[in-house]
């Protein structure tokens, strides 16, 4: 069975340029749900004044109609952030760190495992009030400060997220440098310390490798998929990045292969082609255009 995390709602949305409101965010979110995802992220609780588009997050929370067996996750970068997201009902929280330390260095001016360090009380909280913890770590396949990234730091990343009890870390391509043997040689190293349970891919499609990456990990059994419908989001730190891959071409190449996700795809493309003509922007996700009608 696949798992498929949407991050259309946060991930997708986050840079983009003019602010969408909050009850289209909600819309989104509850449509998404009725197609069968089961795992939304749907807020951010950073400060607003490095990502103004999640400010609303609360009011995105208090909108959601909100659907039985579907978890709505949210990022939370420190205390202030989680209790913000335990305020709003919140099911899960996420906390991200980088695999390149030249990253780590150039965003938030510290190692990183000092970083990572960083959600100890995050994760505490978490544990003492039974929610669960997501990590992210980012830049794991290269990074557009130092260029490759040393596998030893995303090893150690992930020993430190799952260390403070992480359940599971999302391994991000953020500027989608990777392609299918780098993938399949990092994810195989990530495995000497963790489980293919204990890994998810978060692979963005700026060279359009994405689906076959994710191949390459669906070969070593980790099955858990980061996706954005339409292919929505980007990086503000790579020159003509794009966003995750597009949930709906993820989905149509898992239907392929015979594998079941428990989300209806016709319906998923209709999502997809709303929500971009709430943004006015071109739909990325090539299945979407091509089941176009």
């Amino acid at each position: 069975m696949i798992t498929l995390y949407e991050m259309g709602a946060r991930d997708g949305l986050q840079n983009e340029p003019v602010m969408v409101p909050a009850a289209v965010k909600a819309e989104l979110i509850d449509r998404l749900a009725q197609c069968g995802l089961q795992h939304i992220e749907a807020g951010s609780f950073v400060s607003p004044r490095w990502i103004p588009q999640m400010a609303d997050s609360e009011a995105v929370f208090g909108l959601i109609k909100r659907q039985a067996g579907v978890t709505y996750s949210a990022l939370t970068p420190n205390m202030q952030g989680f209790e913000r997201a335990m305020a709003a009902g919140a099911d899960e929280v996420a906390v991200f760190a980088a695999a390149s330390e030249a990253f780590s260095q150039k965003n938030i001016n510290c190692s990183i495992r000092e970083s990572i360090q960083r959600f100890t009380q995050v994760c505490e909280a978490a544990r003492d009030k039974n929610i669960p913890v997501r990590g992210y770590v980012s830049t794991v396949m290269g990074c557009p400060y130092q260029g490759k990234v040393p596998e030893a730091d995303v090893v150690m990343a992930i020993e430190e997220l799952l260390a403070l009890g992480c359940y599971q870390v999302s391994l991000g391509d953020t500027i989608g440098v990777g392609t299918p043997r780098q993938v399949s040689q990092v994810l195989k190293t990530c495995l000497s310390v963790a489980s293919p349970a204990q890994l998810a891919m978060h692979f963005h499609d700026t060279y359009g490798q994405a689906l076959a990456n994710l191949l390459s990990g669906l070969e070593l059994d980790i099955t858990t998929i980061d996706a954005s419908v339409a292919g929505l989001g980007g990086c503000p730190y790579a020159k003509g990045a794009s966003g995750n891959v597009a949930t709906e071409d993820v989905i149509y190449m898992l239907h392929g292969m015979g594998m079941d996700t428990g989300v209806d795809l016709p319906q998923l493309v209709a999502v997809s082609h709303w929500i971009c003509g709430q943004l006015e922007c071109q739909n990325r996700a090539k299945v979407a255009q091509a089941m176009e009608t």
